[in-house]
């Protein structure tokens, strides 16, 4: 049996690959990269890169919430752009979502099938450090 716990959002479609949306183990919460689409209807959230970074880091929200953190817990962010040069807009988006101190943060510029973004998380839940 794992020590650890797998996080998912209600009423949500289970992922259409072999890993967990969302798991807390112990103090940290680790979520799986998140893509642009509503949980419910699987339905692709814009097609530009600010509406698809807010819907995608909407889906982040919810499952961190789901895991019984909150957004100001997460340490740790890596975000994937299919255009390196949509940086500014992601970040913008961004920063309506972390503020400071922010959390660490890698982006990179990866190829990404009929999105524009993807992301995922780490959150401290285990209090001060």
């Amino acid at each position: 049996m794992a020590n650890w716990n797998a996080v998912t959002i209600p009423d949500a479609p289970p992922p259409k690959g072999p890993y967990s949306p969302a798991v807390r183990a112990g103090p940290f919460v680790f979520v799986s990269g998140q893509v642009p689409r509503d949980p419910v209807t699987g339905e692709l959230g814009g097609d530009d890169v600010a509406t698809q970074t807010r819907v995608t880091l909407s889906n982040v929200q919810r499952l961190i919430e789901q895991a019984g953190a909150k957004l100001s817990d997460v340490v740790s962010v890596t975000v994937y752009l299919a255009n390196v040069d949509d940086w500014g807009a992601m970040n913008e988006v961004y920063k309506e979502f972390f503020t400071s101190p922010f959390p660490t943060r890698t982006a990179m510029g990866v190829e990404l099938r009929d999105i524009l973004v993807e992301i995922n998380a780490i959150a401290y839940v285990g209090g001060v450090a």
